[in-house]
């Protein structure tokens, strides 16, 4: 149910986009909505960072799995249990760039109905990778439709992702990957009966989102064939503060921009916020150097000890009385 509601409003999105571009609100979906998409996005996510930053960090608690700095003659795990901040600055680097928690993930499985068998999720980080790193390139790519002239690396990667030369206009390899990345990490959440069970449609809506944005994309430079100079002009203009729309853009194109103004604005509220939160994550960018050092809350605010000694001294008389042994003797009168 909750896939089918995530479903309808995904189409629902690309309609109203698509009515935008056909009924002449080309202004409004083509300028605004996309620059309020943008800055809700920069200023969402502003907030965000902001407000982790201010929550309290009393104790490291890096979570870790190798062994941790101890005597020289025990071999130290540098990366999965950091000791100094630039061994957790290389931690920080697998984490980011290719997903290393994800890779040692693990999956249980019930095997003849009563063996508990442990196994590796590969399939999960692989997924992960495709997804992330080609939506990456796929952004880097879109400066063509930005920028005048052209930067050099754009053209770069175009040429690197297009090498194959498959159809014409060509396919992008990057393209199949997402589109793949995607559509597994969908398939996982509605085959796997326990990420089913816990799934929202909070889970499902990034994903099919994500994928109307790379099939719309599809459909515009493989079957509908958009003119690339109108959107161009649109592009450029709304990135250099000079907005034009041109005549005669395909409704397709303005369905897949407001996606993207959708998925823009939804950011900084959803779970996609992981994308920055893991550089403020405790659990990842700490050195693990409890046993070395003490490390004292900052936001721990003054206490009045009260000594054993002052405590005595309150009670001595009560304390002899009763009985109990006391460090100074009762003085005498």
């Amino acid at each position: 149910m909750n896939i089918l509601v995530a479903l309808a409003a995904v189409g629902g999105l690309f309609v109203v986009g698509m009515l935008g571009g056909v009924g002449g609100l080309g202004w409004i979906f083509g300028v605004i909505i996309p620059s309020l998409a943008l800055l809700l996005f920069v200023g969402g996510m502003i907030a965000k960072v902001l407000g982790w930053s201010k929550s309290a960090v009393p104790f490291r608690s890096p979570t870790s799995c190798g062994q941790q700095k101890t005597l020289d003659w025990i071999p130290h795990s540098r990366l999965e249990n950091p000791h100094t901040p630039l061994q957790a600055v290389g931690r920080m680097a697998l984490e980011v760039f290719f997903f290393r928690s994800l890779l040692r993930n693990t999956k249980a499985e019930l095997v003849e109905g009563r063996r508990l068998v442990y196994r590796t999720d590969h399939l999960l980080w692989l997924a992960g990778m495709l997804m992330h790193w080609s939506f990456l390139i796929i952004i880097l790519r879109h400066f063509r439709l930005m920028t005048n002239p052209v930067p050099g690396f754009v053209t770069f990667i175009e040429n690197v992702d297009g090498f194959l030369e498959i159809g014409l206009p060509a396919v992008f390899i990057t393209t199949l990957t997402f589109l793949l990345g995607v559509s597994i990490l969908l398939y996982r959440r509605l085959t796997n009966p326990q990420v089913r069970y816990i799934s929202l449609i909070g889970d499902y809506f990034p994903l099919l989102l994500m994928l109307g944005i790379g099939l719309s994309g599809v459909w515009m430079r493989h079957l509908d064939k958009v003119d690339i100079a109108g959107v161009k002009e649109l592009m450029v203009g709304l990135f250099h503060f000079a907005p034009v729309v041109p005549d005669g853009i395909s409704p397709v194109f303005y369905g897949h921009l407001f996606l993207v103004s959708v998925l823009l604005a939804y950011f900084p509220f959803s779970k996609l916020t992981h994308m920055a939160g893991v550089f403020l994550s405790p659990t990842r960018n700490m050195a693990n150097n409890n046993r070395a050092v003490r490390h004292v809350n900052p936001w721990d605010y003054p206490v009045k000890l009260h000594t054993y000694e002052e405590y005595e001294d309150e009670l001595r008389e009560k304390m002899v009385g009763a009985g109990i042994p006391v460090d100074k003797p009762l003085e005498k009168e």
